[in-house]
């Protein structure tokens, strides 16, 4: 197994990607390799789904040149996604009519996720979400 991106120490991995469209791909593949490096298979679905939510929102309403993308092991099932850019306008979730295509990513990780929220930081804004096995919502 190769990993592109640097790792921060044995229980978090982070990297910045440029804001594009294929940033949710990398980021989705670079967490997925260390959740399967920390022995969390558990989470990996649930981690794809989440963090290319995250990134997708940050690349597509934001104009920041580059997003973060970094997962915490937080226990021994659980895990932390964060996703940062430099927009000071924090997310909420969306209320599509049934007939449009767009407008559910943050259902879907509120749905998703254990719990998740935002918050302003300095340069911009970071956008989290707890993951744990066997979580049953």
């Amino acid at each position: 197994m190769t990993m592109t991106a640097a790792p921060v120490g044995p229980q978090r991995y982070q990297e910045k990607y440029p804001a594009t469209l294929e940033a949710a791909a990398q980021a989705r593949r670079d967490i997925v390799l260390a959740l399967a490096a920390w022995g969390l298979p558990q989470l990996v679905d649930v981690a794809r789904q989440i963090v290319t939510e995250l990134v997708a929102n940050a690349v597509k309403h934001t104009d920041s040149a580059t997003v973060g993308a970094s997962i915490t092991r937080t226990g021994t099932l659980s895990a932390r996604i964060v996703v940062t850019d430099t927009s000071r306008t924090r997310p909420a979730p969306g209320t599509p009519d049934a007939d449009e295509e767009n407008g559910r990513g943050l259902v879907l990780v509120d749905a998703l996720a254990h719990a998740w929220g935002s918050e302003l930081v300095h340069g911009g804004k970071r956008v989290w979400a707890e993951l744990r096995a066997g979580d049953s919502r």
